[in-house]
């Protein structure tokens, strides 16, 4: 996919299509607005769609070292500021499905729904380790690019193409700003996590049944203590499930944007 980025006056990269509500959609960590194209191609055609580079991915400048979770929500705050949008349907995945978490906690009405593609929730003490290793071991080494690929796809053919693309964006990243961000991703899984019972706006939280990290546990607890909130698992599929199940995950995205928040679960 070709895309031709806009840049707002503060030097974060988007890419925009189409007209309507707008649907703003926030990528991982290490890969970039292109990850997004199954469902801009589709929702372009019925939204205003603005895919977002993150901090450090892109073209986007990183933050600060350091940065936590909170700082990225706060960029995205300034982001929506930026292009003066009052109110948005918001899709993260991964660390973007934090940053979407985030701004639903905090952010009021001006999240219409949020969805929160393959996002982490109260790791357990394994995984919690296992992640913070890994984001030392970012610091020390630079970018692994075969550990995600291996975590992120299974052998099956509808992985082949989307692991390809996959690889490639991991080798574009910058190393400093994969860093900065991994690192308040392998750190966030707890700080929203109390707050979904505040969320009052449709919100559906989806994943891969085989996803090893964004498990389908943690995608039900927290549709389960949200008041407007589900769960979908798509079966048979790992993390970048919006790629490898682009017609499912399409499918479901477009159920969320028809719901309204006084929709029971």
């Amino acid at each position: 996919m070709q895309v031709q980025r806009q840049h707002t006056i503060n030097g974060v990269s988007y890419f925009e299509a189409g007209e309507g509500e707008p649907l703003v959609l926030i990528h991982g960590v290490g890969m970039r607005v292109e990850a997004w194209a199954p469902q801009i191609a589709l929702f372009a055609k019925t939204h205003r769609v603005i895919a977002v580079d993150m901090p450090g991915h892109g073209e986007s400048p990183k933050l600060p070292t350091g940065s936590k979770l909170e700082d990225f929500v706060a960029w995205f705050g300034r982001f929506l500021d930026e292009l003066n949008i009052d109110a948005a349907n918001v899709a993260g995945h991964s660390m973007g499905a934090l940053i979407s978490g985030g701004a639903a906690a905090t952010f009021g009405r001006r999240i219409r729904r949020v969805a929160y593609l393959n996002g982490v929730y109260r790791r357990n003490p394994e995984a919690k380790a296992a992640v913070m290793s890994r984001a030392a071991a970012i610091r020390a080494n630079g970018v692994d690019r075969d550990g995600p690929l291996k975590r992120w796809f299974g052998d099956d053919d509808n992985s082949l193409s989307a692991r390809d693309l996959t690889r490639g964006w991991l080798g574009m990243v910058d190393p400093e700003g994969y860093a900065i961000a991994y690192c308040a991703f392998a750190g966030g899984d707890d700080t929203y996590a109390d707050r979904w019972r505040d969320v009052r706006c449709p919100a559906l939280f989806l994943t891969g049944s085989d996803d090893p990290n964004s498990t389908p546990e943690m995608a039900t607890q927290m549709a389960a203590i949200t008041q407007n909130g589900w769960a979908r698992i798509v079966d048979g599929h790992r993390h970048m499930v919006n790629l490898t199940a682009p017609h499912t995950v399409n499918r479901l995205l477009a159920e969320w944007l028809e719901h309204r928040e006084e929709e029971p679960r």
